[in-house]
């Protein structure tokens, strides 16, 4: 058989990543409904062998050998048949070859044409079922291409191409071909039809899953990660707690020699991350969130309000409310609290005291 049908065939199996048995079954029974249109009725003796491994095909037509002129399509004359196969005799079947030539191009686009719509929907399960139990896990794929113009990179995982847009990247960070990082699926879009699936480096949960990954008492649930807040590129801040009281769960995330921390730090770019003791007590917990900044005093106001006014040393303000606010930020988010930071003592501006009288 001609190579074009075979290349055709491989690129509906790449283009739609279905194995090679399921697209041939798909293909040879839409070469039986192609060739029906020159043998009608003959369905039934119809046969399609397709060896994708020598790239050829055969196609027969299992006729019934008569003694003299044939009447249907799925009959032969004796003679006829005996140049075929030697051995056959009237009331025998003979396998009738067709025209691969013939049928070949025509029965390729034919083909193409008639399995579209399955290849689509075999597309479609594959791609769920390969990535059904990934959503919200945290993936190992390798880079294959980055767009130098909208920054897109594409990476593969299982053969399967995906796609790491540029609002899902660390701010600053760059990719080279070839090289292996570690993303995590938000989730799976258009599930109806032609399922994408997102990814993210900037979402707050591949810092949690790169310390299940790091962090056996995570992984094995002796520590719990509490909460996670993130500013992507910048810093993050990790809440732990663990119900046994004679585990460091500080400790157990940092690791010997701070291995296990920085094996995090290193997949993130050097990302900063404060790891704190949860606590059920507000206060408490506001306080330690604040770090590296020291607190004097946390004022949780009553109700629902979820809101707080922090007292800091005057000399710590800043570091309280970090770059551009970033500190106390990530502290609110992390706890849950709109948080007030004030100084210690009020310090009087130059030229705005009120004048005396």
């Amino acid at each position: 058989m001609n190579n074009g049908f075979f290349e055709a065939l491989s690129l509906l199996g790449s283009e739609n990543s279905v194995d090679t048995e399921v697209l041939v079954e798909k293909v040879k029974s839409a070469l039986l409904k192609a060739i029906k249109k020159a043998y009608p009725d003959c369905e039934e003796y119809i046969r399609v062998n397709i060896d994708p491994v020598s790239r050829r095909f055969d196609m027969y037509l299992m006729r019934t050998v008569v003694d003299d002129q044939p009447t249907y399509y799925n009959e032969i004359n004796i003679d006829e048949a005996r140049t075929i196969d030697p051995r056959a005799y009237v009331g025998g079947t003979v396998e009738y070859p067709l025209d691969a030539a013939k049928f070949g191009r025509a029965a390729a686009q034919s083909a193409k044409q008639s399995i579209k719509g399955d290849l689509r929907e075999i597309s479609r399960e594959n791609i769920l079922n390969q990535f059904g139990e990934k959503e919200n896990e945290c993936i190992s794929a390798v880079v294959s291409q980055v767009e130098p113009g909208s920054g897109t990179v594409t990476v593969v995982y299982d053969k399967t191409e995906l796609y790491l847009f540029r609002n899902e990247q660390i701010p600053g960070e760059h990719f080279r071909e070839g090289q292996q990082i570690k993303v995590f699926v938000t989730g799976i879009a258009n599930k109806a039809k032609k399922p994408i699936i997102k990814i993210s480096r900037a979402h707050r949960d591949l810092v949690k899953r790169l310390f299940e990954l790091e962090v056996p008492e995570i992984y094995d649930g002796i520590v719990e990660i509490k909460s996670i807040s993130r500013e992507a590129g910048a810093r993050t801040k990790v809440a732990v707690w663990s119900a046994d009281p004679n585990v460091d769960a500080v400790g157990a995330c940092i690791g010997p020699k701070r291995t296990r921390i920085q094996a995090v730090v290193n997949e993130l770019n050097g990302e900063k991350i404060d790891i704190i003791n949860y606590s059920e007590d507000p206060a408490e917990f506001i306080a330690k969130a604040l770090a590296p900044a020291k607190v004097l005093k946390v004022d949780v106001a009553e109700g629902e309000s979820k809101e707080c006014t922090v007292v800091v040393p005057n000399d710590q303000l800043s570091l309280a409310i970090g770059n551009r606010g970033q500190n106390a930020k990530l502290a609110a988010k992390l706890t849950g609290y709109k948080i007030d930071i004030k100084p210690e003592f009020e310090i009087p501006i130059k030229g705005l005291e009120p004048e005396a009288e």
